[in-house]
C-alpha cells in the first residue's frame, strides 16, 4: 500500500487545527475520525523500533565479536579480572561491560634512547644528543677509575607476558626507563673510562643480562632484546685535555714497546751467547779430563810393562826420547871420550848432505 506522506502531513495539521472545533465556521471533527488519526499517527512505530534494534544488534555484534593480528595477542577481563589470552584470528567475549579485550602486540619491537634522541633524515636516520637537562643527566655518568663519561645508549625490547605487562606493573615503561639507567651506571662505575670507550660491546652485554634480570624479578613482562651503545666520549668542556692525556699515555706505551722490544733482542742474544760459553767450558773440561785421563792410562801401561822388563823398556824409552830429540839439535859432533889430542874438526856438514842440518 503507497502512502501520499505529504498529503497524510497536511491532514495531520489540519487535524491538529480542528480537533477542538476547528477554524471559525468549522464543524467539530467526529470522534471516530480522531480515533483514525491516532491510530495513523502511531503508525512510525514499527519502523523506529526496527531502527532500535538494528542499532542495539551492531552494538551487541561490534562489542562480542574482535580481531586479532598476527602480530598480536588479545587480554581478555571479565568484570575487570583477568580472564583469558585470545590468539591471533576472529574472537568472541562477552558484550561490554561484561568482558573487556585489550591487544598487545607481542612481536613488534620497542625501544627507548637515553642520552639523545633519533633525528630522521634524507635516506637514513641519524642521533643527535638531546639538550634537555634530564638527558644530560641521564648520559654523564661516572667512571670506575673516577672520570666522567657521556654514555648514550638503546635498550631493545618486546612484551613477553601480556599479563605481566598490564596488570603487575603500573607504569612498565617508567620503570624500565629508572632500572636501565641505574643498570648502565653500575656497569660503567665498575669501568675504567678507557674500557668503557673501547669496549662497548661488553658492556651492553652485560647491561642486558643485568637488566633482564631486574625486569624479570619486577614481573614487567617485557624481554630486553638488545642493547646498543652508541659512540662514548668524554664531556666537551674536557675532551681536548682528555685528548692530550691519551696522547701522552699512547707514547708513553709506545716508548714501553720500544724498550720491551730491545730487551726481548738483547736479553735472549746475552742468554744465548753466556749458554754457548758455558758449554765451551763444560766441553773444554770433558776434554781435559779425558786426555789426563788417556795420559794417565798410558803412564800406567808404560809403567806395567817396565816392571815386566826393565832394561828393554829403559832402551826403548831412551831410543823414542833420542828419536824426538835428535832431529831438533842441529848439526851434531860425536867425541870419543878416549880421544886425548883435539884435532881439528872436518868441516864435513857442508860437502855431506846426510850432516846437512837443512836437509
Amino acid at each position: 500500500m503507497n502512502w501520499d506522506w505529504e498529503k497524510l502531513r497536511k491532514n495531520q495539521q489540519n487535524f491538529e487545527k480542528k480537533k477542538d472545533g476547528g477554524g471559525p465556521g468549522m464543524p467539530p471533527i467526529p470522534p471516530q475520525m480522531d480515533e483514525f488519526f491516532k491510530k495513523f499517527k502511531g503508525f512510525k512505530l514499527p519502523g523506529a523500533f526496527l531502527i532500535v534494534i538494528v542499532l542495539l544488534a551492531l552494538f551487541f555484534g561490534s562489542s562480542t565479536f574482535f580481531t586479532i593480528e598476527l602480530d598480536e595477542v588479545g587480554v581478555i577481563q571479565r568484570f575487570g579480572k583477568y580472564h583469558r589470552i585470545a590468539q591471533p584470528g576472529l574472537g568472541f567475549k562477552l558484550p561490554s561491560g561484561i568482558e573487556k579485550v585489550t591487544k598487545v602486540k607481542i612481536k613488534r619491537i620497542y625501544k627507548e634512547e637515553f642520552g639523545f634522541k633519533t633525528v630522521q633524515g634524507s635516506g637514513s636516520s641519524n642521533f643527535r644528543f638531546s639538550n634537555e637537562s634530564s638527558s644530560q643527566e641521564t648520559s654523564l655518568m661516572l667512571t670506575g677509575d673516577l672520570n666522567v663519561a657521556v654514555v648514550p645508549w638503546i635498550v631493545q625490547y618486546r612484551i613477553s607476558n601480556p599479563r605481566d605487562y598490564l596488570f603487575m606493573v603500573k607504569d612498565v615503561r617508567a620503570i624500565l626507563r629508572d632500572m636501565s639507567e641505574a643498570t648502565m651506571r653500575t656497569v660503567v662505575g665498575d669501568r675504567s673510562i678507557n674500557e668503557v670507550i673501547s669496549k662497548r660491546e661488553q658492556i651492553a652485554v652485560a647491561a642486558r643480562h643485568m637488566l633482564q634480570k631486574e625486569m624479570e624479578q619486577a614481573q614487567s613482562g617485557i624481554n630486553i632484546v638488545t642493547i646498543e651503545m652508541k659512540k662514548t666520549n668524554v664531556p666537551e668542556p674536557v675532551q681536548n685535555s682528555f685528548n692530550e692525556v691519551n696522547q701522552a699515555i699512547q707514547e708513553k706505551e709506545q716508548m714501553i714497546y720500544k724498550a720491551r722490544e730491545e730487551y726481548n733482542k738483547a736479553v735472549p742474544l746475552a742468554r744465548g751467547e753466556a749458554k754457548r760459553v758455558i758449554k765451551d767450558a763444560e766441553g773444554y773440561a770433558i776434554d781435559r779430563v779425558n786426555r789426563a785421563q788417556g795420559d794417565g792410562a798410558k803412564f800406567t801401561s808404560v809403567y806395567k810393562e817396565y816392571v815386566k822388563a826393565k832394561d828393554v823398556t829403559k832402551k826403548r824409552i831412551y831410543l823414542e826420547s833420542m828419536l824426538e830429540i835428535f832431529p831438533k839439535l842441529g848439526a851434531k859432533y860425536i867425541i870419543d871420550s878416549d880421544q886425548k889430542n883435539i884435532l881439528p874438526f872436518l868441516n864435513m856438514g857442508k860437502e855431506n848432505p846426510l850432516f846437512n842440518p837443512k836437509n
